[in-house]
């Protein structure tokens, strides 16, 4: 058994909710296929990806279809990127992980820092992280609906930016969860934090589900004030593509 067989996982253990064969968002500058890991602990309202929270939602494809098809794409795809869900909720990530880069791709990963210990195992292996901060670390649960929850993404944040892996922080505008005050808050804690590529990225109705979502959310985006990004090495206020603007003055 050689090594890459040796440290691929099975089905059950990574748990794939959907695979998209090439994208040019999921990993900025790169060209990646993304494995959506099933499962999430949290519950955010303006969730796009709400078919994928489930944990005990049955798989959409076997690891060993996902595995198969990477290899197809070896000389092909720049990366893979694991996303979800929450990817760090799986058991089997590092080792799913370590298959893959046995294939030569380089790994990026999308995260809420949501279980910080399993983040740690992992980063390591990891080439880039999406990081995904919901708001004021105080102010979690509003997003969420877990209490204590910033507790753990500011853990797990402070070991990416540790690390000096390369990373994007990210936070998504809601008009109705988020006020401008409440992202000058943020801004700063991210700051203080030694935070140096940060994205805002506004909400979009798209994929959510209605329910869940606060009466008020049509209203318009929260204007962030004059020179908001201007102390991050790299800022990007994101309306509905990678694309980077300037912010609302």
């Amino acid at each position: 058994m050689n090594a890459t067989t040796s440290v691929k996982p099975t089905s059950t253990e990574l748990r794939v909710g959907g695979l998209a064969h090439l994208s040019t968002c999921d990993w900025p500058g790169e060209l990646a296929a993304t494995v959506f890991c099933q499962g999430c602990g949290w519950d955010c309202a303006y969730c796009h990806n709400p078919h994928l929270r489930p944990t005990g939602a049955e798989p959409q494809l076997s690891w060993s279809e996902v595995f198969a098809f990477l290899k197809s794409r070896r000389g092909l795809l720049d990366g893979v990127v694991f996303s979800g869900g929450e990817p760090t909720l799986q058991p089997a990530l590092f080792r799913a992980v370590q298959a893959v880069r046995g294939l030569g791709f380089r790994i990026g990963l999308h995260t809420a820092g949501m279980t910080p210990d399993r983040f740690a195992s992992v980063l390591p292996c990891i080439d880039w992280v999406g990081f995904d901060v919901k708001a004021p670390f105080h102010a979690y649960s509003r997003i969420t609906g877990v209490d204590h929850s910033g507790d753990k993404a500011l853990a797990s944040l402070r070991l990416l930016l540790a690390s000096g892996i390369a990373y994007e922080v990210r936070t998504t505008l809601h008009p109705a969860l988020l006020s401008a005050e409440d992202m000058v808050e943020l801004r700063d804690q991210l700051l203080s934090l030694g935070v140096t590529h940060y994205a805002v990225q506004h909400f979009r109705l798209a994929g959510t589900r209605p329910n869940r979502l606060p009466p008020d959310s049509h209203q318009p985006q929260p204007i962030l004030p004059p020179g908001y990004g201007d102390r991050f090495h790299h800022f990007y206020l994101r309306r509905s593509s990678l694309t980077a603007v300037t912010p609302e003055s």
